[in-house]
């Protein structure tokens, strides 16, 4: 008797035209969101100065957007669910510009705050619906690849957007920073309602209010005190750990509810699913570094080796070449062999980039920071997004919209708290005198009094102190991100090293389909 062998495994399709259609609708929308976060931190200091206000104050233009997105994207599965994917997304881009228009107009910080705020819940809803966009149209044999497509504005933007945000400011004025993204939108809009399909549920779902009660105002307080630790350099204050306390309480609460409700707000039964359980613990320590080491790399060369922002971004531009090498090809080798052995070796080049940075000087030779970041790039193009893609290749269709906004929940988390616990280890770092020093230094001198030779020197010296040591509080920060990588490398060493196989069921095969109209 003879055994018949064992069927191949599926071969990955190539992306085609109607794939790539809409994945152009969804990069546009990710590109203008991504852009906008990384833009407005540029125009800080211009806000302090504009509306006459602190530091701390300019601050709440980037935390009002992140607690609104925090609050908007526990809603993303339900969106869908009640008006479809196509409705969804534009009403999200229409808010968007909306916001942007309306912060273009702000004549005092308040005003900016809640504009921004306006922008945040349309923000929130774009990069979750159009991952849910993307998977749908693509399927599960190519959820690497199309992923990939929308991994390039997520690395680019924190690169691009100091460069576009400096030359904005330098050109023309801060209401460009907002104003940059109607034309942008506008296309956006025009391209979504042709290119996409309008896929209702014709029985749409109820929403969880309980869940809603719970999971988005206690996300917005934990990452609200998240976010205030890098205003008081410090988690041991009331102001940060009370309402990181209480987000927390909230957060529980959500998860005892969601793990009994039938239909919770957010399907956390999905962790049972080994490889997306395992694909979201490599992500949120590979979150927490990036996000945190990102933060890192500006601030050196604008406040230490004295460059300006425009030069800053561009200084930085190798990272996001590597990754447009490398990010393609991962993507498709995905789907093709599984994340495993891509990110293991991503994980390998981010440490050696990383290295590299923890021996930062004054003198460091940039052509050595410049091969790092590149480095860098070559292994998050590796990375990043062949881990999002495993946790949503498994997935059936139905199961995509809260894989999507479980996703966004966690990447959003993690890197708001890369960003704290990074500010917080850095300025902790500093001596206690390096701030005093630096603000001696950078002190008006009085123009009516004759300059003392001797206290010029001791101001250059001051300076020269304050640089040395803010140099050597970058390098050992970034050993807490060498940390957090080789973490990373624990669970990434259980994703999967061959091809995904999708989810057997039914509606494994019944995807929508990418097509114009």
């Amino acid at each position: 008797m003879t055994t018949s062998p064992p069927p191949a495994a599926p071969v990955a399709r190539p992306l085609d035209r109607g794939v790539f259609v809409v994945a152009g609708v969804v990069v546009l929308g990710a590109i203008m969101s991504i852009l906008d976060v990384t833009v407005v931190s540029v125009a800080q200091p211009t806000f302090i100065q504009t509306f006459h206000t602190t530091t701390a104050g300019a601050a709440w233009s980037m935390t009002g957007y992140t607690l609104a997105l925090a609050a908007v994207i526990p809603l993303s599965s339900w969106t869908v669910a009640r008006f479809g994917t196509k409705r969804v997304y534009m009403t999200s881009l229409v808010l968007f510009v909306l916001g942007s228009i309306l912060c273009a107009t702000a004549g005092s910080m308040t005003e900016l705050i809640i504009y921004r705020m306006i922008q945040g819940l349309g923000g929130g809803l774009l990069m979750p619906v159009g991952m849910m966009i993307m998977t749908r149209a693509a399927g599960p044999d190519r959820v690497g690849s199309v992923m990939a497509v929308l991994g390039i504005p997520m690395l680019l933007g924190p690169i691009a957007g100091p460069i576009l945000g400096g030359w904005l400011i330098e050109i023309a004025s801060w209401h460009w920073v907002f104003l940059i993204n109607i034309p942008i939108g506008i296309i956006a809009l025009i391209y979504a309602f042709f290119a996409l399909k309008d896929d209702a549920e014709p029985s749409p779902a109820r929403i969880d209010f309980l869940g809603l009660l719970l999971l988005s105002p206690g996300l917005a307080l934990f990452l609200y005190g998240v976010s205030s630790s890098a205003e008081h350099r410090t988690f041991a204050t009331p102001a940060v750990y009370v309402p990181m306390i209480i987000g927390g309480a909230l957060i529980l609460g959500f998860i005892y509810h969601a793990l009994r409700s039938k239909n919770p707000l957010l399907d956390l039964r999905l962790f049972k699913n080994p490889t997306l359980r395992i694909a979201v613990i490599s992500m949120v320590f590979f979150m927490i570094a990036f996000f945190g080491a990102s933060l890192l790399y500006p601030q050196y060369f604008i406040s230490v080796r004295g460059e300006s922002t425009l030069v800053a971004g561009l200084l930085l531009a190798p990272q996001g070449l590597g990754a447009m090498l490398t990010m393609p090809i991962a993507g498709r080798m995905t789907d093709k062999m599984g994340p495993g052995k891509f990110v293991l070796s991503g994980l390998v080049l981010i440490l050696i980039g990383f290295v590299v940075f923890t021996q930062l000087s004054t003198t460091t030779p940039y052509w050595v920071l410049c091969l790092a970041l590149f480095v860098q790039g070559l292994g998050m193009g590796m990375t990043m997004m062949p881990i999002m893609s495993s946790a949503l290749a498994t997935l059936r269709p139905k199961q995509v919209p809260d894989g999507s906004t479980l996703v966004n929940v966690i990447q959003q988390t993690a890197s708001s708290i890369g960003t704290a616990v990074i500010t917080v280890i850095f300025t902790g770092m500093l001596t206690v005198t390096t701030r005093d020093l630096l603000q001696s230094a950078s002190a008006a001198p009085d123009t009516s009094a004759p300059v003392d030779p001797e206290k010029a020197a001791a101001m250059q010296q001051a300076f020269e102190t304050a640089r040395v040591n803010m140099a050597e509080s970058y390098g050992h920060t970034f050993w807490v991100a060498v940390g957090l990588i080789a973490v990373t490398f624990i669970p990434a060493f259980f994703l999967p090293r061959t091809k995904i196989a999708a989810a057997e069921n039914e509606e494994s095969v019944d995807l929508p389909p990418a097509m114009m109209h």
